[in-house]
Protein backbone atom coordinates (compact mmCIF):
# COMPACT_ATOMS: atom_id res chain seq x y z
CA UNK A 1 0.00 0.00 0.00
CA UNK A 2 1.43 3.31 -1.09
CA UNK A 3 0.21 6.84 -0.68
CA UNK A 4 -0.39 8.76 -3.92
CA UNK A 5 -1.67 12.06 -2.48
CA UNK A 6 -2.51 13.51 0.90
CA UNK A 7 -3.89 16.96 1.68
CA UNK A 8 -6.20 18.73 4.06
CA UNK A 9 -9.56 19.72 2.59
CA UNK A 10 -11.64 21.77 4.98
CA UNK A 11 -11.76 19.92 8.28
CA UNK A 12 -10.69 16.57 6.81
CA UNK A 13 -7.52 14.92 5.62
CA UNK A 14 -7.99 13.52 2.12
CA UNK A 15 -5.86 10.50 1.24
CA UNK A 16 -5.52 8.77 -2.13
CA UNK A 17 -3.92 5.32 -2.26
CA UNK A 18 -2.15 3.59 -5.14
CA UNK A 19 -4.95 0.99 -5.35
CA UNK A 20 -7.37 3.78 -6.30
CA UNK A 21 -8.97 3.93 -2.86
CA UNK A 22 -9.60 7.18 -1.04
CA UNK A 23 -10.14 8.05 2.60
CA UNK A 24 -11.35 11.22 4.30
CA UNK A 25 -10.46 11.49 7.98
CA UNK A 26 -11.84 14.34 10.13
CA UNK A 27 -8.88 16.29 11.52
CA UNK A 28 -10.29 16.10 15.05
CA UNK A 29 -10.47 12.31 14.80
CA UNK A 30 -6.92 12.18 13.41
CA UNK A 31 -5.57 14.26 16.31
CA UNK A 32 -7.50 12.33 18.96
CA UNK A 33 -5.96 9.10 17.59
CA UNK A 34 -2.40 10.43 17.83
CA UNK A 35 -0.16 7.38 18.26
CA UNK A 36 2.75 9.17 19.97
CA UNK A 37 3.97 7.98 23.36
CA UNK A 38 2.75 11.14 25.09
CA UNK A 39 -0.80 10.76 23.79
CA UNK A 40 -1.27 7.01 23.47
CA UNK A 41 1.28 5.94 26.06
CA UNK A 42 4.09 3.44 26.25
CA UNK A 43 3.84 -0.04 27.71
CA UNK A 44 6.61 -1.48 29.86
CA UNK A 45 7.55 -5.16 30.05
CA UNK A 46 4.96 -5.73 32.80
CA UNK A 47 2.14 -4.22 30.75
CA UNK A 48 1.96 -0.93 32.66
CA UNK A 49 1.00 2.03 30.45
CA UNK A 50 2.81 5.33 30.91
CA UNK A 51 1.57 8.49 29.19
CA UNK A 52 1.17 12.19 29.72
CA UNK A 53 -1.84 13.33 31.75
CA UNK A 54 -4.93 13.88 29.63
CA UNK A 55 -5.20 17.49 28.52
CA UNK A 56 -8.05 19.54 27.14
CA UNK A 57 -7.46 20.05 23.44
CA UNK A 58 -8.11 23.57 22.20
CA UNK A 59 -9.43 24.34 18.70
CA UNK A 60 -5.80 24.88 17.56
CA UNK A 61 -5.17 21.22 18.34
CA UNK A 62 -7.33 20.30 15.35
CA UNK A 63 -5.78 22.77 12.87
CA UNK A 64 -3.27 21.07 10.59
CA UNK A 65 -0.29 23.29 9.76
CA UNK A 66 1.44 20.78 7.49
CA UNK A 67 1.97 17.07 7.02
CA UNK A 68 5.41 15.59 6.43
CA UNK A 69 6.34 12.27 4.88
CA UNK A 70 8.33 9.82 7.01
CA UNK A 71 10.21 7.48 4.73
CA UNK A 72 7.88 5.57 2.46
CA UNK A 73 5.66 4.24 5.23
CA UNK A 74 4.17 7.06 7.33
CA UNK A 75 3.22 10.72 7.75
CA UNK A 76 3.83 13.15 10.60
CA UNK A 77 1.23 15.89 11.09
CA UNK A 78 2.23 19.24 12.56
CA UNK A 79 -0.65 20.85 14.45
CA UNK A 80 -1.26 24.55 15.16
CA UNK A 81 -0.85 24.00 18.92
CA UNK A 82 2.74 22.83 18.32
CA UNK A 83 2.15 19.09 18.67
CA UNK A 84 4.16 17.14 16.08
CA UNK A 85 5.42 13.90 17.61
CA UNK A 86 2.80 11.51 16.19
CA UNK A 87 3.99 9.30 13.34
CA UNK A 88 1.04 7.69 11.55
CA UNK A 89 1.99 4.62 9.51
CA UNK A 90 -0.07 4.06 6.38
CA UNK A 91 -1.62 0.96 8.00
CA UNK A 92 -2.59 3.03 11.06
CA UNK A 93 -4.12 5.75 8.84
CA UNK A 94 -6.26 3.08 7.13
CA UNK A 95 -7.39 1.82 10.55
CA UNK A 96 -8.28 5.33 11.75
CA UNK A 97 -10.14 5.99 8.49
CA UNK A 98 -12.23 2.85 9.11
CA UNK A 99 -13.35 4.02 12.55
CA UNK A 100 -16.46 6.06 13.19
CA UNK A 101 -15.67 9.45 14.76
CA UNK A 102 -15.98 9.10 18.52
CA UNK A 103 -14.97 5.41 18.60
Amino acid sequence: MRLVDIQPIGNELAIKWDDGGENFIPLEQLRRRCPCAGCKGEVDILGNVYKNPDTVLTPKAFELVRIEMVGGYAVQPVWADGHSTGIYSFDYLKRVAGEKPGD
